[in-house]
């Protein structure tokens, strides 16, 4: 909870900050205020609290699964805050207003990972998903960024709807919203309820548009086509980890057993299918790198969802890893895309990177294939423990998934053979910004630091 606050008043500190018209003063205040908070959640990770211990306390309990969820979630949020400074300074007089939406956001994240009733998980998906809508339409020279913040408000709001229909049947069924109460009167249940079964269904249609998995992906390439670099790179980064651990939680809490278990898995299978080879394949001729990260992160949110399948005590510590590898490698990409600053985002604009910023080219050759899964990248083993661990309860769904990873492959080829491919004619040298270089130094150390943890492990 310390945390928590610590990052609300850092949000609060930023725009008022904004008066004095400083973007270095902003930006300061709010890198600090999440510094902080990430000090403070490792002082309380020493202490630690029982996982999942809802009955002595109502609404947020920040046990240590909570903490290193938002351990991530904040590391993740100071590095898209520092990466996104360059462009948010353009505008000093609405500095502060990114980058306090930005950590409003983190702070209804964080509230996400530390619910114990579903009120309390509702609030902070609304506190996180608001101050996205606005800051996705923030780029107010491109009518893309208009379109990418109404639609991501028409389907964010229409996806919020879903979950309170499914939340009000679940609750028939109940007659709770706390996650332990819900849990304690499905196992009394001699029989499935049906009403359970219909709000089990459609809170699973609320979280697969939230994280935007087949068939409720459309919105996904616009969005992130549209929304500027940072905000984009937010999203990938920490919205979804936030998404994943706050459903995954819920599910394991209160749908994670008996017939209900192999009732919900059953219909997430499909999806998962669905979701790696619509991904994959529409990847394959995009010509925009944010388009492409779209449907790249599209193919992910497949290749996560093997958590959901897996019935592995350890499912959301390997979700855990997953996501966080997978952030760092979003935050690589998109200081890429930030420093080529092409305004039609082509990929083509990256040709010839390795002359013109090696340490660029390096730090983007190594997020790709940190992307693409191959060793000794945290993308490789991130990939590797979920699907060992999934491969003992759905092994079929694993080989999809490896060659849904072989697919993958030749299109993340495809930008790094761009990258260190000859300079063309009026291509200039790019420079980086002290702040740049230092969050891309710590993404690079993040991909490949990682590698050397788990080997040793």
């Amino acid at each position: 909870m310390d945390a928590l606050l610590i990052v609300f008043a850092s949000g609060l500190i930023s725009l008022f900050a904004a008066f004095a018209k400083k973007p270095w003063l902003v930006v300061s205040s709010a890198m600090a205020g999440l510094l902080a908070a990430i000090i403070v959640i490792l002082n309380q990770l020493q202490t630690g609290k029982a996982f999942f211990d809802f009955l002595k306390y109502e609404g947020l309990l920040f046990d240590d699964l909570a903490l290193v969820y938002s351990l991530a979630i904040c590391v993740l949020a100071l590095l898209i805050v520092g990466l996104g400074y360059e462009r948010f300074k353009e505008n000093p007089v609405h500095t502060g207003e990114y980058i306090g939406l930005l950590i409003f956001s983190t702070v209804g994240a964080m509230i996400m990972t530390a619910y114990t009733d579903m009120f309390m998980f509702f609030l902070g998906l609304e506190i996180l998903s608001i101050p996205i809508y606005v800051m996705a339409g923030s780029n107010k020279t491109d009518i893309r960024s208009s379109e990418a913040s109404l639609k991501y408000f028409l389907t964010g709001s229409f996806a919020s709807g879903i979950f309170l229909f499914g939340l009000a049947w679940v609750y028939g069924a109940t007659g709770t919203f706390r996650l332990w109460e819900i849990q304690a009167k499905i196992m009394e249940m001699e029989s499935l309820s049906p009403i359970l079964m219909i709000g089990v269904l459609l809170i699973m249609a609320s979280f697969i548009f939230k994280i935007g998995a087949a068939p409720f992906h459309f919105w996904s390439p616009d969005v992130y086509d549209g929304a500027p670099h940072a905000v984009t790179g937010f999203m990938a980064s920490v919205v979804k980890i936030s998404a994943f651990y706050a459903f995954l939680k819920m599910f394991i809490v209160c749908f994670g057993f008996g017939e209900l278990l192999g009732f919900w898995q059953n219909a997430l299978v499909i999806m998962i299918i669905i979701t790696m080879f619509v991904g994959n394949l529409s990847a394959l001729r995009q010509v925009k790198f944010k388009r492409l990260l779209a449907y790249s992160s599209i193919t992910h949110v497949g290749y996560t969802l093997l958590v959901f399948v897996s019935n592995s005590m350890g499912s959301v510590m390997e979700l855990w890893f997953y996501m966080f590898a997978y952030g760092f490698s979003i935050v690589g990409v998109i200081g890429v895309g930030l420093a080529v600053n092409d305004q039609e985002d082509r990929i083509e604009a990256w040709r010839g990177l390795g002359k013109r910023n090696p340490f660029l080219a390096i730090v983007g050759i190594v997020s790709l294939l940190s992307l693409a899964g191959i060793p000794p990248t945290a993308g490789f083993f991130a990939k590797y423990i979920v699907f060992s661990s999934a491969w003992a309860n759905a092994s079929w769904l694993v080989i999809i998934a490896l060659i849904n990873s072989a697919i993958s492959i030749y299109y993340y080829l495809k930008v790094i053979a761009t990258i260190i491919s000859p300079v063309e004619s009026g291509q200039e040298k790019i420079k980086l910004s002290p702040l740049t270089i230092g969050v891309l130094t710590l993404a690079l150390i993040g991909m490949l630091g990682f590698s050397v943890i788990v080997s040793w492990l």
